[in-house]
């Protein structure tokens, strides 16, 4: 009983972040690291397809992903130029020096932005983290993914090769 009740909640996880693929980006405010408040839609650079996960401090797959796909960003961005990284963190209020300091510690050199209410997570209707999404060259969200496995940003990777025309 407990495998379909799982089962139900996939599919319905499934249709539900679906629904969303081929919206534009929500003007969601966010905050940068140094704490200005920015629409979500302008945090994506037009003509590059994105790659953009949703992470939080407590979330050992999220880091692992972010991990892993750090390591690999340098072929991946020569391989593909129009491509893009960031990430967004969904920890509350309390842990963004955490988000920060972490983020340091880790030397990523990309954009990483705060979502302390959890207003950006309401607007794209996910529940769990890791979440990742892939935005077109046309600032629409093209793919949806909740959750994390070892070798996965390789498929993240695939898609966005597939999004870029690559």
């Amino acid at each position: 009983m407990k495998k379909i009740l799982a089962l139900v909640a996939a599919i319905t996880l499934a249709f539900q972040v679906n629904a969303q693929e081929g919206s534009s980006l929500p003007d969601t405010k966010v905050k940068d690291m140094n704490g200005k408040a920015v629409a979500f839609n302008t945090t994506v650079e037009k003509g590059k397809v994105t790659l953009i996960s949703f992470w939080a401090t407590w979330c050992i797959p999220c880091k692992k992903e972010i991990k892993n796909i750090r390591g690999k960003m340098a072929g991946w961005k020569t391989e593909t130029p129009d491509f893009n990284y960031m990430t967004v963190s969904v920890d509350d209020a309390r842990a963004m020096a955490q988000v920060r300091s972490y983020a340091k510690s880790q030397g990523w050199d990309f954009p990483v932005y705060l979502d302390p209410n959890s207003d950006l997570k309401r607007s794209l209707n996910f529940q769990n983290v890791p979440f990742s999404v892939i935005v077109d060259k046309d600032g629409k969200v093209a793919y949806m993914q909740t959750g994390f496995e070892e070798g996965g940003e390789d498929v993240l990777y695939e898609k966005v090769k597939e999004i870029a025309g690559k």
